[in-house]
């Protein structure tokens, strides 16, 4: 689903204050190499997925990869972090909103992704593999995941607090960090569910239906009488 981080960090200043960026040419090539890698990885995992594949759709040499990243390790967080950027790049300061926004962003995300299949797909395929014992993105995804339970919760108690007009009201925290576990869970399978059978699942509408429900469910039982 999307995510909350805003992708690959910038470089670090230099001496004097100035701060190094790559050429455009440079970070032209590194988002060649990053899209190539999600194609990798999403077709054939992380570990079946070779550095050379990636090479070879970009036009380098596996040395090549290795000038940019280092190490197919940071590759993959890269590619990573490339994703969630991808996601949040047309929204204002390229970050998730808030409260109610952040729901309807949600249920954008999802009518995207419906045309973007590779990205979806490398997605669910390198967040699978993460569950795995000494996974490179085990900690990575791990990481992600609780940043978003976290923003979603914190979107969840905006909208409770906003339909009681009170910001002092009571919340009851369980109902809201279940609800966002519920609302995560529930946009992933829908995305695998898709990915196996595109005829059947209509990724768009039901992902709105399910966030919707969950959302009323939590505005009914979340505030403490």
């Amino acid at each position: 689903m999307t995510g909350a981080r805003t992708g690959i960090p910038e470089p670090s200043a230099g001496g004097g204050g100035r701060v190094h960026r790559p050429r455009a040419g440079t970070a032209q090539r590194r988002d060649e190499i990053l899209r190539a890698a999600l194609r990798t990885f999403g077709s054939k995992g992380y570990h079946n997925g070779s550095l050379a594949e990636v090479a070879d759709q970009v036009g380098i040499t596996h040395a090549g990869v290795l000038h940019h990243f280092g190490s197919k390790d940071q590759l993959l967080i890269a590619a990573l972090e490339f994703r969630d950027r991808v996601d949040v790049e047309h929204l204002e300061g390229q970050h998730i909103p808030g409260g109610i926004d952040l729901f309807r962003h949600l249920r954008l995300t999802a009518r995207l992704n419906a045309e973007r299949r590779g990205i979806v797909q490398a997605y669910s395929v390198l967040t699978g593999e993460a569950v795995t014992e000494g996974h490179p993105a085990s900690d990575w995804v791990r990481n992600r995941f609780t940043v978003l339970r976290g923003e979603i919760t914190e979107a969840l108690r905006a909208v409770v607090l906003d339909d009681a007009g009170d910001e002092s009201a009571d919340v009851d925290e369980a109902v809201l960090e279940r609800a966002a576990s519920a609302i995560i869970a529930v946009m992933d399978g829908l995305q695998n569910q898709w990915l196996l059978d595109p005829d059947a699942v209509d990724l768009a509408d039901s992902t709105a239906f399910a966030i919707e429900a969950i959302l009323e469910s939590t505005r009914a039982t979340a505030r403490r009488r």
